[in-house]
């Protein structure tokens, strides 16, 4: 059975707010609702360890074609069962193409770590503020996502998806990955200061996974400062597991009761060049299509390529 562990940590200090409340009262009556609001939240949370490398077992079993991350990642959770500290993980970039599972994968973590997940698209992202924060004194003016999932979340240590990162854009003054260079290292982002609060914070904690689908446009000094992957597409035994379990978490969603447990290996096989990412839609289509004539299991025909699904289809 496995389990999840779990400590504390002060991921800010209560007497720096208290100061920076009355230091700012009056000036911005958000700045001093989000003062008030890390008040009364306190300033613990919760560091979640799973008890054995069993707990990702789920997520190998549902991302086949990560088995290099995950093999690293069952070493990392056996090191921290060793000792005491925790879950010391380097931040992590995934490369891959378009459709092959990148964005669910580190969904899927969060969950097997027993945490929480931020996603941030940075696709077509051209200021830093959506990561740091805004200065106060700006009209509009608000904190960081970083900061947001620190004080209003659960955890220190989420899981927070940088989705698309090599497609950020920005000038010099605005450089959207400009952060990430004291965020990525665990010492610098200890004292994390949101520009909106105004306050450190222990970002210290945070497992953090990138995706990207090629490094172009990502500076080496940031990729220094990650362990990067190349994820490949899953191969046909590997996307045959996958639509199987697609269908049957379809089944128990729709409550489909009449339907048969198992897809027909003409229908793997006709499923077998598609992305994870259209998976899913082509077998709700394909039910439906089965439902309307009356049929209780899927046929070959009822998968049918349009839009997406079509142009998501991989090659072995």
């Amino acid at each position: 059975m496995n389990i999840t562990l779990a400590r504390t940590r002060a991921v800010y200090d209560l007497n720096d707010v208290q100061g920076a409340l009355e230091r700012s009262k009056g000036r911005s009556p958000e700045l001093d609702a989000f003062y008030e609001r890390m008040l009364d939240k306190g300033a613990e949370r919760f560091v979640t360890t799973p008890s054995s490398s069993g707990a990702l077992t789920p997520l190998m079993d549902e991302c086949p074609n990560f088995g290099e991350v995950v093999a690293d990642l069952r070493r990392y959770v056996a090191l921290a069962n060793a000792g005491d500290a925790g879950i010391n993980v380097m931040p992590i970039l995934l490369l891959g193409d378009p459709g092959v599972g990148k964005t669910h994968f580190a969904k899927r973590l969060a969950r097997a770590m027993a945490t929480e997940c931020e996603l941030i698209s940075m696709n077509a992202l051209s200021a830093g503020f959506v990561i740091t924060g805004s200065s106060a004194s700006w009209k509009g003016a608000k904190c960081g996502k970083v900061a947001e999932r620190l004080v209003r979340g659960q955890y220190a240590n989420p899981v927070v998806v940088l989705d698309e990162v090599e497609k950020a854009t920005g000038s010099s003054q605005s450089d959207p990955l400009a952060a990430l260079y004291q965020l990525l290292e665990p010492e610098t982002s200890r004292a994390f200061r949101d520009e909106f609060i105004d306050v450190e914070i222990d970002a210290s904690q945070i497992f953090w996974v990138l995706t990207a689908n090629s490094t172009e446009g990502i500076p080496s000094p940031l990729l220094n400062r990650m362990a990067v992957y190349d994820v490949p597409a899953p191969t046909r035994e590997q996307a045959a597991g996958i639509a199987q379990r697609i269908y049957a978490g379809l089944l128990a969603e729709l409550g489909l009761s009449k339907f048969g447990p198992e897809l027909s290996q003409g229908v793997l096989d006709k499923l077998a060049g598609v992305s994870p990412r259209d998976m899913r839609k082509t077998l709700l289509d394909g039910l439906g299509y089965a439902a309307a004539e009356g049929r209780d299991e899927v046929a070959v025909a009822d998968i049918r390529f349009r839009g997406g699904a079509a142009k998501g289809r991989i090659g072995f």
